[in-house]
């Protein structure tokens, strides 16, 4: 019998432990539950390393956030932020650390903004908490035959949600075809986080020509802020700098550096 290991994540105590006890109930489940999202990561990382690996990532869409928090704390690049905190953020860091993995989002409520970013993030599924074991099982199942799960109510306000991103993204991608050479140089300078200072050592200019190439990259994406510029880079699909190699050999002045 083919045994399909499930890792469940969720902070409430008594609900992780309730879940993977039923699961564990059936024949073909082996089921582990951590309590965060660093837990989840280390718990992954370990059996893949013993080969091992997870075959299903059971994570609770609210992981570590309290009432009142903001939630879906997912960096605009679809990469999870540092220190994950919440179950969106923690798809995030799975599909990119171990894409072989399922991952299924337990949900208290219907949220189609939510589920969105979830199936954005790399979710296979965005299933109620309240569920029947059955409905869960069948999930599970399905999203390793490469299904994706998604209750019939949220649908239409997920595809909206995916359509409106898509339309922000080729919106973003067309303002960022304005951009010269040089001016994506320097926006890309601005995603890795660098400061003027730092993009015109980075880039052999003066500071001043630096002020200016960036005020012509916000203009021409009509943004006002360097945050708001970034955002939008990111949507357009544009990625940070690459740090410059230790042995890299530069031509700075005619003399090389």
């Amino acid at each position: 019998m083919v045994r399909i290991r499930v890792l469940v994540v969720d902070d409430h105590r008594i609900f992780a432990e309730s879940l993977a006890a039923a699961l564990a109930a059936e024949p073909d489940v082996d089921v582990t539950a951590a309590g965060s999202g660093p837990a989840a990561m280390r718990c992954l990382d370990r059996a893949a390393a013993e080969g091992r690996r997870f075959d299903v990532l059971l994570v609770d869409a609210d992981l570590g956030v309290s009432a009142g928090q903001a939630v879906a704390r997912v960096v605009p690049d679809g990469g999870a932020a540092d220190g994950i905190v919440d179950g969106i953020s923690l798809v995030a860091g799975v599909r990119e650390a171990q894409p072989p993995v399922r991952i299924v989002v337990l949900a208290e409520r219907d949220d189609p903004r939510r589920a969105a970013l979830a199936l954005q993030a790399g979710a296979n599924g965005w299933v109620a908490k309240d569920c029947s074991l059955q409905r869960l099982l069948g999930v599970i199942r399905g999203v390793l035959r490469d299904e994706t799960h998604l209750a019939p109510a949220l649908l239409t306000g997920v595809l909206r949600e995916l359509t409106a991103a898509r339309r922000h993204r080729t919106e973003s991608e067309r303002l960022v075809e304005y951009l010269t050479p040089r001016e994506r140089e320097v926006l890309r300078c601005m995603v890795a986080g660098l400061g003027r200072k730092a993009v015109a050592e980075r880039l052999f200019l003066s500071p001043h020509t630096v002020r200016t190439h960036m005020q012509n990259v916000l203009g021409k994406l009509g943004v006002h802020s360097t945050l708001a510029a970034v955002a939008l880079a990111r949507r357009a699909g544009v990625g940070p700098a690459e740090p410059p190699s230790a042995g890299d050999v530069v031509e700075r002045g005619g003399q090389l550096a």
